[in-house]
């Protein structure tokens, strides 16, 4: 049975980013990866398709990555049948905020990256939320 490849959605505003990692995650793992810099758009995204891990950025104008996390989680309960909530893996600047340690306690956050982050860090970190997330050789 083949394998498809895992699905991973990112949402940061930083846009060049988004290309970096889009780059990065495609390259060195079997995944396929959608981006958007526009939170209400990967909203919509969410609801569209199915993701095996959510990346988002934790701070950006209007709704932050947590706020969004949350948005999706509950649009997916009210679904019919109700749809599980893919890990979240937040990247942030601020990663030492109060704010950003406490969500790694709410369910379904598998951890937070700091920025400036290695590339490889990231990729290890995604390989461990994502079960059967493999490495291309």
């Amino acid at each position: 049975m083949a394998n498809t490849p895992k699905r991973i959605l990112m949402v940061d505003d930083d846009v060049a980013l988004l290309r970096i990692v889009r780059e990065a995650l495609t390259s060195c793992l079997r995944c396929e990866v959608d981006t958007s810099p526009k939170p209400e758009y990967a909203f919509e995204l969410a609801l569209k398709k199915t993701y095996d891990l959510l990346i988002f950025d934790f701070s950006m104008p209007m709704i932050d990555g947590a706020m969004l996390f949350f948005l999706i989680g509950k649009a997916y309960d009210n679904m019919q049948p109700p749809r599980d909530l893919p890990p979240l893996l937040l990247v942030s600047g601020r990663a030492d905020e109060q704010r950003a340690q406490e969500l790694l306690k709410e369910p379904g956050v598998a951890g937070l990256i700091a920025k400036p982050f290695p590339m490889n860090r990231l990729l290890e970190k995604a390989k461990e939320c994502v079960p059967g997330l493999e490495s291309l050789q």
